[in-house]
């Protein structure tokens, strides 16, 4: 076996996008800082290999032929793929910088963009996913299991999304302290021009997290005009 075959890569990336210079221009990047790189060049293409095979991460444009980015990444979660993904956009407005967010990405980046901002954003979310993916918590009588994206109590085992486990993640952390949702939105989705934005994304998400988690749900507390607190 070669030397070439033999040498471990940073993580598997899967690259969605349409525009021929700026895909060729990130696949040679991406490769020569020692990641293993695949392309696609429509939202279709993309969604089915998102979905047939394990990706690290996936680097996803908005604006493609057959599915925009916006489905794509929507039908990636339904399915309960957990893989980290960064947005591509050239649309820096703020109703679509959250439609990003509320369809399940955990980062963007708005063309054009620098390739450092662009590596060190790649390598911050793998760098997150791998610490989340390694360590369990306890909130009262539930203890968290990041790596198997489920919360259990005795003989029950409640399944959990990545972005559910970052929200208990950041409410274990503040533990009896309000919690508000512009730091749930800049620790649990990243966003970090949170201050700027507007969106009820939170609430839904804590509302469903609530419900799986059935009669636990009512360790989370909602602060009326100021957040929640984890209640235990």
């Amino acid at each position: 076996m070669s030397d070439a075959a033999e040498t471990p890569t940073r993580g598997r990336v899967l690259i969605i996008e349409d525009e021929a210079s700026i895909l060729r221009g990130l696949c040679d990047v991406l490769r020569y800082r020692g990641y293993e790189v695949h392309p696609s060049t429509d939202g279709a293409d993309g969604l089915q290999r998102g979905l047939s095979e394990r990706w690290d991460l996936i680097v996803l444009d908005i604006m493609l032929p057959e599915l925009n980015g916006f489905l794509v990444c929507e039908r990636l979660r339904e399915a309960g793929r957990d893989v980290p993904v960064l947005m591509l956009t050239a649309k820096g407005d703020e109703d679509d910088i959250v439609r990003g967010f509320e369809s399940g990405a955990n980062d963007y980046v708005t063309k054009p963009f620098g390739i450092r901002e662009l590596t060190a954003r790649l390598d911050a979310l793998l760098r997150r996913s791998s610490e989340a993916s390694s360590t369990e918590f306890d909130i009262g009588p539930l203890q968290v299991v990041p790596a198997h994206s489920e919360a259990r109590c005795g003989d029950e085992v409640y399944a959990l999304t990545a972005r559910e486990v970052r929200i208990l993640r950041v409410l274990c952390r503040e533990q009896g302290r309000i919690v508000s949702r512009r730091t749930l939105l800049r620790d649990g989705w990243d966003m970090n021009n949170s201050g700027r934005l507007e969106t009820r994304t939170v609430d839904v998400h804590i509302a469903k997290l609530r419900k799986k988690l059935g009669p636990h749900g009512e360790l989370i507390a909602t602060v009326r005009g100021q957040g929640y607190r984890l209640c235990v």
